[in-house]
C-alpha cells in the first residue's frame, strides 16, 4: 500500500526533491473522513433519518463539512452578502464580504443590518454610523465575533475595544488605500492574499480566507486552485498524515491531494462524487487537513499535538437553511432533491414553484437544508 501511495510523489533523483513519506493508515484516513462526512451530508439532503453514519466518532462529534462553501458561515455570507439583491456598487459590495469575514458571525451581520436599516455600505463606514451600529449591539452584551477564528487583538489603530479598531482598519482598507479597486485589479487570487495581509490585524490564514470570500462573489473570479496555504489545523493535519514532508511544502502537498483525489477515492473504493460534481478545490483540501487533526484525537490519540480532544459535540438544529452556492460555480441548477421523506417534511426542497419562479426570499435554485447538518466554517478554528 506504501508503494501505491507513493506513486503520487516522483522518487528521487539527485536534481530531484526529497518525496514525502505519508503515515498510511492516517493518510488513508484522509480520505475516508472525506467520503464518510460528505455521505452525511448528502444523506440528510434526501430527507434520511439519523442516525447518518455508522461511525461513532462522527456520530458524537462536530465536524466541518467537507466542502467550505457548504458551511453555515460560508452559506450565510454567500447567500445574504455576497450575492443579497440590493443594489450596491462593487465597491460596497467587496467592503461587506470583508467586514463580514472580519465577525464571522451572521447575528451580528443581522442586528448591524436592522441598525441601519440596510446592508452597511461605505457611506455609512465614513459617517460613523456602522461604528455606532455595532456599538450598540456589543453594548446589548452579544459578542460581536465568532468563536471560529482567533483574530489578532492588538491595539493596532490605539482604540481598546477590539471593533473599533477593525472600524479604523476597514476606514483605512477601504476610504484611505481604495482597497476595493486594487481588489478589482488584482491579477491574481495569490496577489488578493498579500493586498489583504499588508494591512495591520490581517494574518496570513485570515487574508486567504478573506480571499476565497471575495473569490465567491461574482467581482473576483479566479481559480480557487490556483493558490493555497495551510492554516495552524491544516498544519497538524498534515503532520499527522505524514511521518515526514520531505522537501515538499505544505502548500505541495495539500495540492497534491487536490491533483490526485479521483486515484485515492479509487484506490480505497470509496464513493465520492463531489458536490453535486464539483472536486475539491485547495480550500476544501486544506480544510479536510484540519478535520483530519481533529478526527484523529479520537482515532488515532497516540499522534498527540497541542490539541487533544474535540471540544464540540453533535447536536442536530431543526432550524431550516437555504442552500445556495456562487451562481457561476453552475451548481443551483444541479441541486436535486432525492427522497420523498425529506419533501413530506418540509426539510428539503428546491425553492421555486413549480413554473420555475423563486419562493419570496429564496434565489432560483436555493434548497433548504436543516441547520444541524451544517458546521462552523473551515479555518483557524477555536476548538481545533
Amino acid at each position: 500500500m506504501s508503494e501505491t501511495i507513493h506513486k503520487k510523489f516522483p522518487r528521487q533523483t539527485k536534481k530531484e526533491k526529497r518525496r514525502p513519506t505519508p503515515r498510511p493508515e492516517v493518510y488513508d484516513l484522509y480520505w475516508k473522513f472525506a467520503a464518510k462526512r460528505q455521505e452525511i451530508f448528502e444523506k440528510r439532503m434526501a430527507g434520511a433519518a439519523a442516525p447518518w453514519t455508522d461511525d461513532p466518532i462522527l456520530q458524537n462529534f462536530k465536524f466541518c463539512n467537507v466542502y467550505r462553501a457548504a458551511d453555515r458561515v460560508s452559506q450565510f455570507l454567500i447567500r445574504e452578502v455576497a450575492y443579497n439583491p440590493t443594489n450596491n456598487s462593487n465597491a460596497d459590495r467587496l467592503f461587506q464580504i470583508v467586514a463580514f469575514r472580519t465577525f464571522s458571525k451572521p447575528e451580528t451581520w443581522l442586528e448591524i443590518t436592522r441598525e441601519l436599516g440596510h446592508a452597511p455600505v461605505l457611506s455609512d463606514l465614513k459617517s460613523g454610523a456602522f461604528e455606532a451600529a455595532l456599538t450598540k449591539v456589543k453594548n446589548r452584551g452579544n459578542g460581536l465575533y465568532t468563536g471560529a477564528f482567533i483574530l489578532c487583538a492588538n491595539k493596532a489603530f490605539g482604540f481598546d475595544e477590539k471593533h473599533r479598531n477593525h472600524v479604523a482598519l476597514f476606514k483605512q482598507m477601504f476610504l484611505q488605500c481604495d482597497l476595493a479597486a486594487k481588489i478589482e485589479a488584482a491579477p491574481s487570487l495569490k496577489a488578493i492574499v498579500e493586498l489583504l495581509e499588508s494591512f495591520p490585524l490581517t494574518g496570513p490564514f485570515m487574508s486567504y480566507q478573506t480571499a476565497i470570500d471575495l473569490n465567491y462573489s461574482a467581482i473576483v473570479n479566479f481559480d480557487e486552485d490556483d493558490f493555497t496555504q495551510a492554516g495552524p489545523g491544516a498544519l497538524r493535519g498534515i503532520k499527522k498524515a505524514f511521518i515526514d514532508i520531505g522537501d515538499y511544502t505544505p502548500t505541495e502537498i495539500i495540492k497534491s491531494m487536490v491533483n490526485n483525489q479521483e486515484k485515492e477515492f479509487a484506490r480505497l473504493k470509496l464513493s465520492f462524487d463531489g458536490l453535486w460534481g464539483r472536486r475539491l478545490h485547495a480550500i476544501d483540501c486544506q480544510g479536510l487537513f484540519c478535520e483530519l487533526d481533529k478526527y484523529c484525537r479520537e482515532a488515532v490519540p497516540q499522534l498527540t499535538s497541542i490539541r487533544t480532544r474535540i471540544k464540540k459535540r453533535f447536536k442536530a438544529s431543526p432550524e431550516p437553511m437555504k442552500l445556495f452556492f456562487p451562481p457561476k460555480w453552475r451548481l443551483n441548477e444541479r441541486i436535486k432533491v432525492s427522497g420523498q421523506a425529506g419533501r413530506e417534511k418540509g426539510e428539503f426542497h428546491l425553492s421555486s414553484d413549480p413554473v420555475g419562479r423563486p419562493q419570496r426570499g429564496t434565489r432560483q435554485g436555493e434548497a433548504l437544508l436543516p441547520m444541524g447538518d451544517v458546521r462552523p466554517m473551515t479555518g483557524n478554528q477555536v476548538d481545533r
